[in-house]
């Protein structure tokens, strides 16, 4: 029996659990279209939502119910002919994530139950087929409970035409349909609720993101703005490492400005409008494969210290195609449409093909910068040696701020179930575009246009800035350059040698 109830209590803790996370980012607006209840303990029940919402003075927030129909099957409308005592109820649940132990009770320290039981009723006063509910210790109002039944042989059931519930506390608020009438299996739900905050439809924890991709734009249109001004000042000189720079820095602004116009009409309207969204995660994506592609080549030598990838381009554009598809993939099932049409094993069969993808490069792109400074090292170019300590210095850092971050995420993850820490989630999504902002800075810094530039490239004849390179390649190689040089010095030792015969002569 202990074994039953613990397992019972760990049961709803983990749907509790589930559906909290899985709801967190869904739209302001909550559709429901016949969405099934789940049975849970005694208890059948369909999560409407969980979100973030913020309270003001000047400003309204609330939860409204549009068009809220509960559908149950013939076979459980002819178990209620007539209107009975407590028959076909439905009760739509609210509480804020702090108040979670407010609803559902246990009777002598066994299993916990959301319904009231017969047990439950002798102790604690409750009414038994609905939801247990203690009044919260701030409010006595809260958790609020609304009350639908069904009537008589009726297959339907209303909630009140747009009621609105007034949010007057900032806090995570999570909205529950129960049923505790077993005769109710199989029951459906369809119409949406509105969820507000004073600023607007955003949920709470995506609206500081709004002015974060502002900033984001602002910062992008600077370094663009810089970076054009000496790419047209140098444009003989730039190499085509430099043209990709400029296509990652595009894409970027691009990127962050979409952001900001899909959140401004996400905020507006209360629904993600689909084709800004796909259009936004498809830029980002195409952004992140370039970027990664790009950081390759450079860590391969292409163009340094070997002229192109010979036979690694294949390998290279495959693996860039496969990451595209794989952040295309990704990016649609978690940003496009409503996060609750994705299972959680679903979205873990997208992540992790990225995941590996990630971690595949970095060994690839570590492995080839080495090999890359150990030429450069060899041959002596100061020059270039030093761009590439610097680089791979910065990719170092790079990766550990990731580890380190991914850490930390896990534990904000793990350490906050309820998500009551919604208000600083934010920085977690923004840190991740601050480092590839980041990162993409020091590369423009090390690799921007000059009229020197040219000595990063690579150049078959002429790969070191030493003089003893220098000498060697006169020595050895001998270019059109070099013949003219050498045919000079030779007419300048004959008149010499004249010169100084005729002065003997003289003498």
């Amino acid at each position: 029996m202990a074994l039953a109830s613990g397992q019972c209590r760990a049961a709803i803790l983990k749907f509790f659990v589930f559906f909290v996370l899985i709801s967190f980012t869904e739209a302001s607006i909550h559709i429901y279209d016949r969405d099934p209840f789940r049975e849970v303990g005694t208890a059948y029940l369909l999560s409407g939502g969980s979100e973030g919402v913020a309270a003001a003075q000047r400003a309204r927030s609330y939860i409204r119910f549009e068009n809220i129909t509960f559908w149950r099957s013939k076979e459980a409308a002819e178990h209620h002919p007539s209107l009975a005592y407590n028959g076909g109820l439905v009760q739509a649940v609210i509480f804020e994530a702090a108040d979670r132990d407010n609803i559902g009770g246990s009777p002598y320290g066994g299993q916990r139950s959301i319904c009231c039981t017969p047990d439950l009723a002798k102790l604690e006063g409750c009414k038994q087929g609905e939801v247990i509910r203690t009044p919260s210790a701030t409010d006595r109002i809260w958790p609020v409970v609304i009350n639908v039944q069904f009537r008589g042989n009726m297959l339907s059931a209303h909630l009140k035409k747009n009621k609105e519930v007034n949010i007057k506390k900032t806090g995570m608020y999570n909205l529950f349909f129960i049923t505790c009438d077993p005769k109710l299996k199989g029951l459906k739900v369809t119409g949406r609720t509105v969820w507000r905050n004073p600023t607007g439809f955003l949920p709470g924890r995506m609206a500081p993101l709004m002015k974060f991709y502002v900033f984001m734009s602002i910062a992008y249109a600077i370094l663009c703005g810089i970076w054009v001004f000496q790419y047209v000042r140098h444009w003989t000189d730039v190499l085509l490492l430099q043209h990709c720079i400029t296509s990652v820095i595009a894409l970027g602004l691009l990127e962050m400005t979409f952001w900001y116009f899909d959140y401004a009409y996400f905020n507006s309207s209360g629904t993600r409008p689909a084709g800004i969204t796909t259009w936004v995660v498809t830029i980002g994506a195409i952004r992140r494969t370039i970027s990664r592609i790009l950081i390759l080549s450079v860590s391969m030598g292409s163009g340094v210290v070997r002229p192109t990838l010979g036979g690694l381009t294949t390998k290279v554009l495959l693996v860039g195609v496969t990451y595209f598809l794989a952040t295309e993939m990704l990016n649609i099932a978690e940003y496009v449409g409503s996060i609750n049409d994705i299972a959680g094993r679903v979205r873990v069969f997208f992540v992790l093909p990225v995941a590996f993808l990630d971690a595949f490069l970095i060994s690839w792109i570590f492995t080839s910068l080495s090999k890359t400074l150990e030429q450069l090292q060899a041959k002596r170019s100061s020059i270039k040696l030093e761009i590439y300590r610097k680089f791979s210095n910065a990719l170092a850092v790079t990766v550990i701020a990731s580890v380190v971050w991914i850490g930390y995420e896990v534990y904000f993850k793990a350490t906050d179930p309820f998500n009551e820490r919604w208000q600083n989630a934010w920085i977690v999504t923004a840190f991740w575009d601050i480092l590839a902002f980041a990162l993409l800075c020091v590369i423009c810094y090390l690799w921007a246009p000059s009229q020197s530039c040219q000595r990063y490239a690579y150049m078959e004849n002429n790969e070191g800035d030493t003089e003893e390179e220098e000498t060697e390649s006169l020595c050895k190689e001998t270019p059109k350059g070099s013949i003219g040089l050498v045919k000079q010095n030779s007419k300048d030792d004959e008149t010499s040698d004249q010169e100084e015969a005729e002065e003997g002569k003289t003498e």
